[in-house]
């Protein structure tokens, strides 16, 4: 498959001037914007904007592409046999006493926190939904189109601004800010993903410092008056394997607190830990971010995922159904309380996973048994020691509070009370044991059916995708691709439903067509037919059946919205 460098590497296009007649971006020496001109765009791409991200990527990028070389090392020590552990050259970090600087008074209380991606209603509906945080994505639960990209850049500054609104034409109705909000967090996209619609000097941006440069030069002064107390701005980061990323993006932060003169410290991050590698190193990723961090989160779903893509190569390891990989098996109850013990010994939050239900509302009875569910699975967090959690929608943040209040009571964490000592002795084999389980054709074709869907929607523009009750997002996909592959490359049987037969392409294709007939039913023939479900359904199975498994589907799928526009069509 062709690198972006080759795919996107195109004649340099001249950016239109304003004397010649044509309106465009004006942008520094080196930058080519390849996305559609908008008059509003420009407001976020003004030249001073670009210029930060340009510094950004020209300081940074070689740091950037060593840490993926080392990623791409380690992924081969791993397909040979290797497992990954914790580093014996860090010990001093793992043992030393340091500590985090102190949490800032903002972000103290994080009991319940909802995820979204940067849509304006979204941004809105989660700012005003009583939780603490709100983490506006423009990771997983986007899909990174120039237009989404672009507007998320809007709606964020609106927020930070209090001018955001939004007119629901269809009911007449006008959404705005209530005035007590959820602090706001961002997520950047993660340090492999680039920003093909903005090349500096000759190839793509990384998309990350994309995210990061634009919301911090827009928002950094007028989100420190309000929301931030003082401090910031907060940032999620993702997908991290080494401590190395957290090296660069702490020079990140520090290179933008500079550059705008605010006191080092300032920028605040949650560094997700949801690779399997990453979690041999939560001490040294926050001895690297140790005068920024604000604590680890258990991003669980993507875990799994990082489970199934590091063991690629070991037949010994492969992945029961995904729903019986949840917090009672003992490697994922290892990593949540390694987790608690190492962020609490750093003074720090440790915060929780995602419920990703959905309220069910034409049927109580089930909408019960599922806030039943999500009630245990965070009784479970708070009696273990974390801070917060996660939900998808607002209708769960009720329920959620609910339990991290009445355990938690006034406090606005559980760093200093739930030190979690019984954890520190957990090792490898607690964070490496096998789970436990059965494999069966119905999880094969829920995989291909939520794999389908979630893909053909994020074609269309959606990253956050309501399925069967759930709210999904990218690592749900990714979930069901990489589970799809490993049973197809090493003839998984299906031992759990009686069926018995083992996994092959002469199944998998049955499975498919079954699967794209019942898509079909139940979004109907028109939408069905209007949607991107066949360009999905080619997608889909070509990376379950491919020999290599690719390390990211969205990286070949992003291919299919990458719009360039020339210069005529840059006008207004």
């Amino acid at each position: 498959m062709a690198s972006f460098e080759e795919t996107f590497t195109q004649p340099k296009t001249t950016v239109p001037k304003k004397s010649s007649g044509i309106i465009g971006y004006d942008v520094p020496e080196g930058v080519d914007i390849r996305g559609r001109y908008d008059p509003e765009f420009s407001k976020i791409l003004t030249r001073g904007a670009l210029q930060f991200v340009t510094d950004l990527q020209r300081e940074f990028r070689n740091h950037i592409k060593y840490a993926m070389e080392c990623r791409r090392e380690a992924k081969m020590r791993y397909n040979n046999g290797g497992l990954p552990g914790f580093d014996p050259t860090t010990k001093y970090i793992r043992e030393g006493e340091w500590v985090c600087a102190p949490v800032p008074q903002a972000v103290a209380d994080r009991r319940v926190e909802i995820t979204g991606p940067v849509d304006r209603k979204m941004v809105i509906d989660a700012l005003n939904s009583r939780a603490k945080v709100f983490m506006a994505d423009f990771e997983d639960a986007l899909s990174p189109s120039w237009e989404n990209l672009m507007r998320g850049h809007i709606n964020l500054r609106d927020a930070v601004n209090r001018t955001i609104t939004f007119h629901d034409q269809a009911r007449n109705k006008v959404y705005k800010q209530n005035d007590q909000t959820a602090k706001l967090f961002v997520r950047p996209r993660g340090w492999h993903l680039p920003e093909a619609h903005i090349f500096i000097d000759g190839e793509p941006a990384t998309g990350c410092l994309v995210d990061f440069g634009l919301y911090f030069f827009h928002n950094y002064a007028n989100f420190r008056k309000t929301q931030g107390e003082g401090s910031g701005p907060f940032f999620y980061l993702p997908k991290m394997e080494h401590s190395r990323e957290a090296r660069i993006w702490n020079n990140v932060f520090e290179r933008a607190e500079k550059w705008v003169r605010i006191e080092k410290g300032s920028i605040r991050a949650t560094a997700l830990i949801e690779t399997l590698p990453a979690v041999f190193q939560m001490n040294e990723i926050l001895y690297e971010l140790r005068d920024h961090s604000v604590g680890l989160n258990c991003g669980r779903w993507d875990y799994i995922f990082s489970y199934i893509k590091t063991f690629q190569g070991h037949p010994d390891r492969l992945l029961p159904d995904r729903t019986q990989v949840g917090m009672a098996q003992h490697f994922m109850r290892s990593y949540s309380d390694l987790l608690i013990h190492t962020c609490h010994k750093r003074g720090v939050h440790a915060m929780g996973g995602m419920a990703a239900h959905i309220p069910i509302r034409d049927d109580p009875a089930a909408n019960e048994a599922a806030l039943e569910l999500v009630r245990k699975d965070k009784l479970r967090e708070v009696t273990a020691g974390h801070d917060g959690t996660w939900v998808t929608h607002p209708g769960l943040v009720p329920a959620c509070m609910e339990v991290f209040t009445n355990n938690m009571g006034n406090s606005p964490n559980q760093i200093h009370s739930m030190k979690r000592q019984d954890a520190s002795i957990l090792d490898e084999e607690d964070l490496l044991q096998r789970p436990r389980g059965v494999c069966t054709l119905e999880c094969l074709r829920l995989n291909t059916r939520v794999g389908i869907q979630y893909l053909a929607a994020w074609l269309a523009g959606l990253g956050c995708v309501p399925l069967y009750n759930f709210m999904e997002e990218a690592a749900a996909a990714e979930i069901s691709r990489v589970q799809n592959w490993q049973w197809l490359n090493y003839g998984v049987e299906l031992d759990g439903d009686g069926v018995g037969v083992k996994v092959n392409l002469h199944l998998f294709g049955r499975v498919v067509e079954d699967e794209m007939a019942r898509i079909e039913r139940e979004v109907g023939k028109e939408k069905f037919k209007k949607g991107m479900y066949k360009v999905a359904c080619k997608l889909f199975t070509g990376q379950c059946t491919a020999p290599i498994l690719d390390d990211f589907m969205t990286l070949d799928a992003y291919n299919n919205i990458v719009i360039h526009h020339p210069i005529g069509s840059s006008r207004l």
